[in-house]
């Protein structure tokens, strides 16, 4: 063997590894630089999302209270049921307009009761209550006949300036300068409030009570669009989920390999990065025009999901398959299981926490969805509820709206509250949303394997 010599000059000063060159300093410093950049873009990201939630809850919240009127009235006999036969097909003949003066006669009667002295003629004192309230005491005594011939108390809706005053909305400076209320008629509210005539309290109604005319903003709810989502959301897993599955099954575990399948999954990234309102253009041509499915339903609002939705469940779906070790389906081969056997008995169940959450995703971006449903007619005023089964329409055949249809309405009318209600609309649709994702993780963390 040979000494190798170890030239001195070329050797250069000894390093510790405990000591940091210059070249390791930059490094270093790139990194934490790199990681300040990622802690920034959170940070912002994080500051964006609590600023839109403030402004969002902040505008919102006060549509979940509404101010109500606590009046006895009279029911005279003579007015409500000529004939005194006490039957609500005869007493149903008596138009709502028949009520409002007694609503007006109530007030009149319980301001005077409380020494409240105003200068508001019959009409103004009547404009403190909702237009609403008259058609709420209607049904109340075709419901119960009784009612007639004896004083009734009733919690009316004030009306939507008044509503507007006590949550901060409407000053006396900007009601002496609008047509629909005064100072004076504030001034009165006010008093009614301190008397403990008129609260502002929870409205669960919100949640339940169809849409209103624009001149009925305070009656206004979100009864028919989340039943009409409710609808087109069942519509959407009923369709959606078994074909998405099944073509994801057939694409990654039983299709060859060739151009075709290429072109399909291709095709099918492809609609997963489309625009949402070509699938409503899609749905206006095929449902609507050709197939003659009746305009604004909830079956048509789903079928059009449904085909937004199909490349989100294939994709998650086929992710979740390929996660599955294909060791699961080599041993299920090796004991004799078919490769049906194999994918129905062994992967898919595996797979099984990965499809749910891909599809409850779907379905959570469908729920959201505003275009597809603007273009086939989903943005008409829709008073009554649908009905599932109609036998004059068909499946889901009533007109609907949905929940982001309902905030895009609103947001168009003039009447200042109806920006609150759209905003509480908005917080509805959050908390759904936010659900929907929540059983999303919980789901992936319960059932998912480490492999």
């Amino acid at each position: 063997m040979t000494e190798v010599s170890v030239d001195p000059a070329r050797s250069g000063p000894a390093r510790s590894i405990l000591v940091q060159d210059a070249r390791t300093k930059r490094r270093n410093a790139a990194e934490r630089r790199f990681r300040a950049y990622g802690l920034a873009a959170i940070g912002i990201a994080m500051a964006a999302l609590i600023l839109l939630l403030t402004s969002v809850l902040a505008a919102g919240l006060s549509a979940y209270k509404q101010t109500y009127l606590q009046l006895e009235v009279n029911l005279p006999a003579a007015k409500l049921d000529p004939k005194g036969n006490r039957d609500p097909a005869e007493m149903s003949k008596v138009f709502t307009l028949a009520y409002a003066p007694l609503l007006q006669q109530a007030l009149a009667a319980k301001l005077d009761a409380l020494g409240v002295t105003t200068t508001l003629s019959a009409k103004d004192m009547g404009d403190l209550i909702s237009k609403e309230a008259p058609a709420t005491l209607r049904n109340q005594v075709l419901a119960d006949p009784s009612l007639i011939g004896s004083p009734h108390v009733i919690d009316v809706l004030a009306s939507g300036r008044i509503d507007g005053f006590f949550k901060g909305r409407v000053t006396m400076e900007s009601a002496a300068l609008d047509a629909n209320t005064s100072p004076e008629a504030l001034r009165v509210a006010q008093a009614l409030k301190d008397a403990g005539v008129m609260v502002t309290r929870l409205n669960w109604a919100f949640l339940t009570a169809p849409d209103a005319s624009d001149q009925r903003p305070e009656a206004a709810g979100l009864g028919v669009a989340i039943l009409g989502s409710l609808y087109m959301m069942i519509v959407v897993l009923v369709m959606a989920l078994p074909l998405g599955v099944a073509a994801a099954i057939y694409l990654e575990e039983f299709a060859p390999k060739n151009r075709f399948t290429d072109v399909i999954e291709v095709n099918i990234s492809n609609l997963a990065a489309v625009p949402s309102i070509v699938f409503g253009i899609l749905g206006l041509a095929i449902f609507i025009n050709f197939m003659g499915l009746r305009q604004s339903s909830p079956l048509v609002g789903g079928l059009v999901l449904t085909l937004m939705t199909l490349p989100t469940i294939i994709i998650s779906t086929r992710a979740a398959l390929k996660s599955v070790p294909p060791s699961i389906r080599d041993a299920a081969l090796g004991v004799g299981a078919s490769k049906m056997q194999s994918v129905f008995h062994h992967v898919l169940p595996l797979a099984a926490p990965g499809i749910l959450t891909g599809t409850i995703i779907g379905l959570a971006q469908a729920l959201g969805e505003t275009a597809p449903l603007l273009l086939i007619g989903m943005v008409a005023f829709v008073r009554d509820y649908p009905s599932a089964f109609s036998s004059s329409t068909g499946l889901f055949g009533d007109p609907s709206t949905a929940l982001p249809v309902q905030v895009y309405n609103w947001t168009q009318r003039a009447d200042p509250a109806f920006v609150e209600r759209a905003s509480g609309a908005i917080i509805a649709l959050l908390v759904f949303l936010l659900t929907m994702n929540a059983v999303a993780i919980i789901l992936r963390r319960r059932f998912e394997r480490r492999w």
